[in-house]
């Protein structure tokens, strides 16, 4: 799986916004434009000077607190600054408010434990370019008879992982993997050429290596999927139509929503991609803020051409720079409400993502449901969440990432991973251990896609616990006569030490974070579930290069006291990083958790043995979690929600169900 960005793939305009009405509100286009003018005034942006990375440097909690509407807000970015002569780079914290360079510092990629900054469009271009001008790789392309395919060949560049060898350590190093195409619109990823691998330095554009290992023929099939290579769509499938007629239910004030009980602010930045800030149910908090920073997609190939294969698709790649124009009736239905957003391209001028976020309410099923004898009858509400997502295409794999709010109080996290498996060559019919053969000569390796979210809780308020929860059997005997009974345990987590955990299905296990200050009804903690779903962790060994950069991936949870700063859970700079940054940084101190400001990281995901019905593109495959009241409402607080309007359709009598066609909206 190559997770190079595509610059074409992204469908970004030039623009700018209104200024920012609250600290929390994702960065304009105004902003970012004024940034690289005090960057470039202060002689920190110069003709060879890059911007890997620029993000809005968060206001504080304290800041938060203490602003007040219609107030001044000092409106601060985060700038990575990367010199393409040198390699040298400079984070620098700039002042759009004031006009000034806060604070800057140089970061120096060949010092251990190293850490490059993210790779820069341009540079997958130039590596394409290095590439094709190396007599080496044009030899091996002779030798292998494929000269005359050389004008056509693709060069996928791709992050390096972290292998030690002593030509790469410390210096800014991608690699690159030949594909075919047979014209200029093909789709290149059938035709991989099995073992030729380039390895180059981008900083002195040379290449500093190139493996040319075995003679696999390359593939000779089709990865086309456009509807003149698939031929005639079926008309068989009838239009489903989503109206409402009296629109939407949420009411949208600049980056702030409302949606029933909800309430929140959407964010957006570079490298995360969809920001949720301040969320609340009844106008009580409930997260701080809600992101995916970070997943790591490992191999689980020992060949040379893919070995050293795990990319870190935010902190490399940066999610919310790939991030796609979503377009009503594709990629999603119904009355929606679209946000826009702006990032900078590599050399830190402002563009435009059109349409980036998409919000919109979906029917979800049965809510509450109930049929009793008598004239009660039958009482039925049908759920809806409002869908709150955005989608990143990086390279072949596109990625979608949804956060669903319901009525009853729980929150969704759905990570949707589709597009194109990265696929090598072997002799067809053969067997590998580490690949299954999904088209003739095609060989789509084992892999992962682990996902780590951190949500920054705030169960009615900073002060929360954590507890592990689990279901506990009961041996037959005194305690337990029939045989039947069964209770739970309750385990404080009260360090982050403590707090390092695996999910365990066999006995239902959920983390609760509870309010150290607050009660419900019954006496008890108000407080929140983590619900994981079955996820694979790491499955690389222990002791690997991969284990050490995304720690993060060897636990289902990890929780941390909160610390302004702290966001990423690989590090800042994975890319071609020797390891041990990010989380095991934040925890290594195992500050006390219990009854302070707590952060959750969470870990879900997919280990993908690949299938023949995985190509030629992926349909959709899902993984997540849920994060659900316990205990945090006195009763059910869809108790108020009105039948469906479509309750008596058809029907000859009161109440949904009451016969004939109404019974669907039992469904």
């Amino acid at each position: 799986m190559s997770h190079t960005p595509a610059p074409h793939l992204l469908p970004l305009i030039g623009g700018s916004a209104a200024p920012a009405q609250h600290p929390l509100d994702p960065l304009t286009g105004a902003e970012i434009d004024r940034a690289r003018e005090i960057l470039v005034d202060a002689g920190l942006l110069g003709d060879s000077v890059r911007v890997p990375m620029l993000l809005p440097d968060e206001p504080t909690k304290t800041e938060l607190a203490d602003w007040q509407p219609g107030t001044a807000i000092d409106r601060r970015i985060d700038a990575t600054l990367m010199d393409t002569a040198t390699g040298k780079v400079i984070e620098a914290i700039v002042s759009v408010t004031h006009g000034e360079v806060v604070s800057q510092r140089e970061h120096d990629p060949a010092i251990a434990p190293y850490g490059q900054p993210q790779y820069l469009f341009e540079e997958y271009d130039r590596a394409a370019e290095i590439v094709k001008s190396s007599p080496e790789w044009r030899a091996a392309m002779v030798r292998r008879g494929l000269e005359d395919r050389i004008d056509l060949a693709f060069c996928s560049p791709l992050a390096p992982g972290f292998v030690g060898r002593e030509n790469e350590v410390g210096r800014r190093v991608i690699r690159s993997l030949t594909f075919l195409r047979d014209s200029e619109d093909d789709i290149p990823w059938a035709h991989p050429v099995e073992g030729l691998i380039v390895h180059i330095d981008l900083i002195t554009n040379e290449v500093l290596g190139v493996e040319d290992e075995g003679d696999v023929s390359v593939p000779g099939g089709s990865g086309r999927y456009t509807s003149e290579a698939v031929g005639p769509a079926r008309e068989s499938l009838k239009p489903i139509e989503i109206v409402q007629p009296e629109g939407p239910s949420f009411h949208v004030d600049g980056s702030h929503v409302q949606w029933e009980n909800w309430s929140l602010r959407i964010g957006f930045n570079a490298r995360e991609g969809l920001v949720l800030n301040d969320v609340r149910f009844d106008d009580r908090p409930v997260l701080a803020r809600a992101s995916v920073p970070e997943m790591v997609v490992p191999y689980g190939d020992t060949s040379p051409t893919r070995f050293w294969i795990s990319y870190f698709d935010a902190g490399e790649y940066l999610l919310g720079k790939n991030a796609n124009a979503l377009e009503l009736g594709c990629d999603c239905l119904g009355v929606i409400k679209y946000f826009d957003a702006h990032v900078a391209d590599d050399r830190g001028h402002a563009v435009r993502v059109p349409n980036v976020v998409c919000m919109h309410e979906e029917d979800y099923g049965v809510l509450w449901k109930h049929t009793e004898q008598g004239p009660v009858g039958a009482q039925v509400r049908r759920s809806r969440r409002l869908v709150v997502s955005y989608f990143a295409t990086v390279g072949n794999y596109d990625y979608g990432f949804y956060w669903y709010f319901y009525l009853d109080g729980s929150i969704q996290m759905e990570a949707k991973a589709t597009g194109i498996v990265f696929v090598g060559a072997g002799e067809p019919g053969s067997k590998s251990p580490h690949a299954n053969e999904i088209a003739p000569g095609v060989f789509a390796p084992v892999h992962q896609h682990l996902f780590c979210a951190r949500l920054d809780v705030a169960i009615d308020g900073e002060d929360n616990r954590l507890v592990e929860v689990d279901a506990v059997r009961i041996p037959m005997g005194e305690q337990n006569p029939f045989g039947n009974a069964f209770t739970w345990s309750q385990t404080a987590l009260a360090t982050e030490k403590q707090a390092q955990r695996v999910a365990d299905t066999s006995v239902a296990r959920t983390w609760e974070v509870q309010s150290a200050s607050r009660t419900n009804i019954t006496g008890a903690p108000t407080a929140y579930h983590l619900y994981p779903q079955p996820t694979a962790l790491l499955m690389a060994d222990p002791a690997s290069s991969v284990a050490a950069r995304a720690a993060f991936a060897t636990k289902h949870l990890w929780a941390t006291a909160y610390e302004p700063g702290q966001l990423w859970p690989g590090g800042r700079y994975p890319n071609a990083h020797q390891g041990g940054s990010g989380l095991p940084e934040y925890s290594a101190g195992d500050r006390p958790i219990d009854g302070e400001d707590l952060v959750l990281w969470h870990t879900f995901g997919l280990t993908h043995i690949p299938r023949t019905e995985d190509w030629p593109i992926m349909p959709v495959d899902y993984a997540g979690f849920w994060f659900k009241p316990y205990g945090f409402l006195d009763v059910n607080p869809a108790m108020d929600v009105p039948e469906s309007s479509q309750a008596h359709a058809g029907a000859g009598r009161d109440g949904c169900c009451g016969g004939g066609d109404a019974c669907a909206c039992a469904h």
